[in-house]
């Protein structure tokens, strides 16, 4: 669907909310999303408390704006704020998934070659355990066959851990299918969800992931030091992480050193204080969001995205995208044989854009327009 007959979009009201649009075209919302005017707020409400108060704030505002935080998570991808626990990044999300399993009789991990280095990276430095990893491949580089994943699935499979969307390509995987994937072979499903949760509905429920993970840092404008790990409810209370912090204690403020008590919920998964102005700033990110609604920045952003490649090919670029709308997310890569001096020519033009290998990486979001988009691809086609 192209949006060149219907300008603007339901969308550009946010525009403003925006700066870094009064004088850049932004267009990297995949590596990290843009500031808003909301999250400036929240974390100079933060500032002002702490100069005020200081840690006097913590009990009756700073707690009660982690549940709220917790909630504002919950709330994205279809779970109660018991089942969030968080995080300042994926990396430790994963972490203490990857230390909350038992390998003795299930010592196989499963991931793929399309998802991004922590994933694989947690269980290749526990390969000297007796860690067995399986990294399946992509025939296309685009995506991976639920059908090859199904394969290297075994009884001896403790975990499958992969993404909702590939940061390779943009393709979106099913995440019910992998869940059954996993759950047939009495696996458990760990879901990156850093390039899905904010850009794509996502309800954890019905797919019946049993973790999933997210964070700020993208397209829940929240910046960076900010994540979430979801875990399954009746999972949860199961498992005993062996890496954890205070905030992991079912009375933190305690400081009992001799018991750790757990929560029954997700938040037996946390670590330690989190960042709070990196929370505030989610704060603002996430009430955008949730005014807006899911499912319409989806379709901005899908249509956005369609007339990306439409344009890109009518230009002479051929997108490496997946088959389908319905599988293709708001990334979108433009093989390109200098796609770093690329980035810088765009750069130079005040288009903000991204290289990974081979590729120009660009992602319109909801606060996008087509010109954006168009201009740099009009750019790109240039050569």
């Amino acid at each position: 669907m192209s949006l060149a007959a219907a300008l603007p979009h339901p969308l550009v009201r946010y525009r403003d909310q925006f700066p870094v649009f009064g004088h850049t075209i932004y267009l990297n919302s995949c590596s990290l999303g843009a500031l808003s005017q909301r999250s400036r707020s929240r974390v100079n409400e933060y500032l002002d408390l702490w100069e005020r108060r200081g840690a006097s704030a913590w009990y009756d505002t700073w707690l009660p704006a982690l549940e709220e935080l917790r909630a504002g998570y919950g709330r994205v991808i279809g779970a109660e704020a018991s089942d969030v626990s968080l995080h300042p990044s994926i990396s430790s999300a994963l972490s203490v998934v990857a230390e909350s399993l038992d390998y003795s009789r299930r010592p196989r991990v499963v991931t793929t070659r399309l998802d991004f280095p922590t994933v694989p990276y947690q269980w290749l430095a526990k390969v000297n355990e007796g860690i067995e990893l399986i990294l399946v491949d992509s025939p296309d580089g685009v995506h991976v066959p639920l059908e090859a994943i199904e394969r290297a699935v075994d009884d001896r499979t403790a975990l499958v851990a992969t993404s909702h969307v590939f940061f390779t390509s943009g393709a979106i995987q099913d995440l019910g299918a992998l869940a059954a994937i996993a759950h047939r072979k009495g696996a458990l499903l760990f879901v990156d969800g850093y390039h899905g949760a904010g850009q794509l509905p996502v309800d954890v429920a019905a797919s019946d992931v049993d973790f999933y993970a997210s964070g700020g840092l993208k397209w829940l404008i929240g910046g960076s030091g900010i994540a979430f790990l979801y875990v399954r409810r009746a999972l949860a209370q199961h498992l005993e992480p062996r890496v954890t912090g205070w905030f992991a204690h079912a009375e933190p403020f305690r400081f009992d050193p001799g018991k750790l008590e757990r929560p029954a919920d997700a938040r037996r998964f946390d670590m330690g204080t989190p960042s709070m102005a990196s929370a505030y700033a989610q704060l603002g990110g996430l009430e955008i969001l949730e005014e807006i609604g899911i499912p319409a920045i989806r379709a901005v952003a899908q249509s956005l995205t369609e007339d990306l490649i439409l344009t890109a090919r009518s230009r002479g670029l051929n997108p490496r995208v997946a088959a389908t709308p319905d599988t293709r997310s708001a990334i979108v890569m433009l093989p390109r044989s200098d796609p770093h001096g690329d980035v810088r020519r765009l750069a130079d033009a005040g288009i903000v854009a991204d290289a990974r290998p081979g590729h120009v990486r660009l992602s319109p979001y909801f606060y996008n327009l087509p010109d954006d988009h168009r201009a740099a691809v009009e750019l790109l086609a240039r050569d």
